[in-house]
């Protein structure tokens, strides 16, 4: 498992916490740490869901990005109208490439931007009108919408506009769902909160008057699989082949009808339990629905999670599990046999938010690599609770790790690869390290699944071994002493 010793771990931590004042460094303290399997909570290892350091660069997301971004903006055929300034529909859309089916513009609107577009004059007199006005010519332009929520920027928050009684008259004339999302992007500490407005607002306004029917003796729901480059689809197919019906999938490729299937099955599965989690409690609690999380990253995984997701059904439905891994085996046998060779003993890194920074710790294991350090941008205890199990003994943990801090952690510890987000990219691949952006899946995918798998390893061998890091040089270098990164695959 992991190369560095309990002791070496946290006096890495304690050198680079050395910069900050005193108070500050007193605060991140707690948000690093080096893994303790034996732990019962993580609660005793490492802190997490706080409010940021003013002054450091944290990467996190707003709840804004967690309600529009995540849970909302990928169900394709409702409107998601931004209501604010125009930057945060603007940056929200199409960003996450959740792949959906459809005819953009007729029945289908993920990669559209509907904004109030506020100007000086909306922050002083307020926007109840011009949303309601917008409401209006969406529905002239795109009649076959089936329902619309109301995302409010932070702006809307501050000056007070009533969201909720534009949003109930519209509701009421078109006859349709007009959703009011509280999720002002100053809202908590992080897009989590977001992901928990989002849930509620579903609870409250989608799956209030659903009734509870007695389901099909297969049917499941996917929950919190937002479609990455495909990955629901990727899912799917498994579930399928092993004979589960699958009545409801979002928020990727999902509707307003399959959001409302879902207190009709017989099991929720839920992929993100992050952004999710509070909705299939809710269920749970209200329609006696079971849920159970599952993880389709890399063979190992899948193999236990289809056993897992098939200990619920009969005898049938768990021997066609057992059919279904057999089929693939061989297969994921040729892309380990095809990419271990080239990244086994390689090390990664990882900082991303939701469950990628514990999901995919398995299917580089698969490939014979190791994760030497993992952190997310919004987790909750909870997400430790489960990571600690899945990493090595005093492997290092960072909680909204700022950008000081990861940047010199990767100095020290120089791993092979570098998974994170858009934001840290660029600036890693300057100092020559390998990157994928573990958000989006830099424009490729699927990662789950079988046929996902073999992606991933492609991509992974794609980043580490290309002879570009042979030939570049970081530009803060350039003319020193220092050597030139040393190629990756001599």
């Amino acid at each position: 498992m992991t190369t560095m010793t309990r002791e070496e771990t946290d006096a890495l931590i304690q050198e680079v916490l050395e910069v900050y004042p005193e108070d500050a460094k007193a605060d991140r303290a707690k948000h690093l740490a080096s893994n303790d399997q034996s732990a019962e909570k993580s609660s005793k290892c490492i802190t997490s869901n706080r409010k940021s350091l003013p002054g450091v660069m944290t990467i996190r997301g707003c709840a804004y990005a967690g309600s529009k971004g995540v849970v909302w903006g990928p169900i394709k055929d409702m409107i998601h109208i931004s209501h604010g300034p125009v930057g945060c529909g603007q940056y929200s859309r199409a960003g996450r490439r959740n792949y959906y089916v459809g005819t953009t513009g007729v029945n289908t609107f993920g990669t559209m931007n509907f904004t109030s577009d506020f100007q000086e004059k909306d922050i002083v007199f307020g926007g109840d009108k011009k949303l309601s006005k917008l409401i209006e010519e969406v529905e002239a332009l795109f009649p076959l919408n089936k329902g619309i929520s109301v995302q409010s920027e932070c702006p809307i928050g501050l000056i007070g506009d009533d969201i909720e009684a534009v949003s109930k008259k519209a509701a009421a004339e078109f006859g349709k769902p007009v959703v009011p999302v509280r999720c002002e992007g100053f809202r908590g500490v992080s897009q989590s909160l977001g992901h928990h407005i989002a849930n509620d607002a579903i609870r409250d306004h989608m799956l209030a008057d659903v009734e509870k029917v007695e389901p099909g003796k297969y049917d499941v729901s996917i929950i919190g699989d937002y479609n990455i480059g495909g990955d629901a689809w990727s899912s799917r197919i498994l579930l399928e082949e092993m004979g589960l019906n699958v009545v409801a999938q979002w928020s990727g490729d999902g509707t307003v009808a399959e959001m409302k299937n879902c207190p009709k099955v017989k099991l929720n599965l839920l992929h993100c339990y992050r952004s999710m989690n509070y909705i299939s409690r809710f269920m749970e609690e209200k329609y006696g629905i079971p849920w159970i999380e599952y993880n389709f990253f890399g063979p190992t995984k899948i193999a236990e999670s289809l056993r897992k997701i098939a200990s619920f059904f009969d005898d049938e439905i768990k021997a066609n599990a057992e059919k279904v891994i057999a089929k693939y085996q061989p297969l994921m046998q040729a892309v380990i046999d095809k990419y271990k060779a080239r990244l086994e003993g390689k090390k990664v890194m990882l900082y991303v938010g939701g469950l990628r920074p514990r999901h995919v710790i398995g299917a580089y294991e698969d490939l014979g690599m190791e994760v030497v350090g993992t952190g997310y941008e919004f987790a909750h205890n909870d997400d430790y609770d489960r990571t600690m199990k899945e990493m090595g003994n005093a492997t290092l943990l960072y909680d909204d790790v700022t950008g000081y801090e990861l940047e010199e952690f990767v100095k020290k510890i120089k791993p092979d690869l570098i998974g994170s987000g858009i934001k840290e990219k660029y600036i890693f691949q300057k100092m020559g390290i390998p990157f994928r952006q573990m958000h989006s899946w830099d424009y490729s995918g699927p990662y789950h699944g079988y046929d996902g798998f073999a992606i991933f390893a492609r991509d992974m061998d794609m980043a580490i071994n290309s002879p570009t890091w042979s030939g570049m040089t970081a530009p803060w270098l350039k003319g020193s002493d220092a050597p030139a990164a040393k190629a990756v695959n001599e």
